[in-house]
């Protein structure tokens, strides 16, 4: 990534301090490159070494969660669409996380949801570690 810089926003905007434009130029494969520039709006100015700083947080923080639940939920490949069903299933799986999460066993999330389809004690153990 290139450093972002801070711009000096419009008055008209009241309670936005600054934005902040970040450049990030990619080589993909076959060597071909390519640029997308991402705009922020903050409510405090920052040195570009600190926009790019919480950018980054932001996307490890919204790739380690959302990791988890498409690769052990398959939750892209969901097809509920009708009413309320997605939201529903998104919460059911978030809270089989957290159980998984909370039993002290140290073992992946993976082999915790294996162990507990073939052995319906362990099943129900998971159960009497939640918060």
């Amino acid at each position: 990534m290139v450093p972002a810089t801070s711009l000096v926003p419009p008055a008209a905007l009241p309670g936005l301090k600054a934005v902040g434009r970040i450049v990030c130029r990619r080589t993909g494969a076959g060597g071909r490159a390519s640029e997308e520039v991402h705009y922020v709006a903050l409510s405090r100015r920052l040195t570009p070494a600190k926009v790019l700083e919480i950018k980054r947080a932001h996307w490890s923080i919204e790739n380690h969660l959302h990791w988890t639940l498409d690769v052990l939920f398959d939750e892209d490949d969901a097809r509920t669409r009708k009413n309320y069903a997605p939201e529903n299933l998104a919460v059911f799986r978030r809270l089989a996380q957290n159980i998984l999460r909370a039993h002290p066993l140290d073992r992946s999330m993976s082999l915790k949801m294996f162990r507990a389809m073939i052995s319906e004690e362990f099943f129900f153990e998971l159960f009497a570690y939640m918060r």
